[in-house]
């Protein structure tokens, strides 16, 4: 059941990570950039590792997404979307790509780590314990702070990138 959803997530987030680097618009690129970091998190959470999950929702879905947000605002997307990155030549990457996902999947059949034994239990809950604690009872008005600075520049931002009426 395990190898089950590690599977889908696995595939989710490729098939997330494609859609990044297929997709024209900017937007989209960075909403299937997202959705690969989530499904990222998702298998950290099945590998039992809680805290490694909410890092990297934090730190990549929250502080990373909203950079790149901030930086497909600052350019004119319908300019952007009219521009291809690599003209032509779409079809020795697409070789290239299905070569490379071949490789992965015989790397990954033949690989001894995705056998039925039962992965070994850690004993990091209190550490994990007192160091969620630590954050969020002795610095939660840096974390606070933190978050208000990123509200600023995301409504600077938003201002900057606003165009002029008339």
């Amino acid at each position: 059941m395990d190898q089950g959803f590690f599977l889908l997530f696995a595939t989710v987030a490729v098939v997330a990570a494609l859609m990044v680097v297929v997709a024209r618009n900017p937007v989209h690129s960075a909403l299937a950039l997202m959705a690969c970091f989530l499904q990222i998190s998702a298998i950290f959470i099945m590998l039992a590792a809680p805290l490694l999950a909410v890092i990297q929702i934090f730190v990549y879905v929250g502080a990373i997404m909203v950079l790149f947000l901030f930086v497909i605002m600052m350019i004119d997307v319908r300019e952007a979307v009219l521009q291809r990155f690599l003209p032509g030549g779409s079809l020795p990457t697409l070789v290239l790509l299905v070569l490379l996902g071949i490789e992965m999947l015989v790397l990954v059949i033949r690989s001894d780590r995705f056998s039925a034994t039962e992965p070994v239990a850690t004993r990091g809950g209190d550490a994990i314990r007192q160091l969620s604690t630590t954050l969020f009872a002795d610095y939660l008005l840096p974390f606070e702070a933190a978050s208000v600075i990123l509200l600023a520049a995301l409504v600077g931002a938003i201002v900057l990138a606003r165009k002029e009426q008339g």
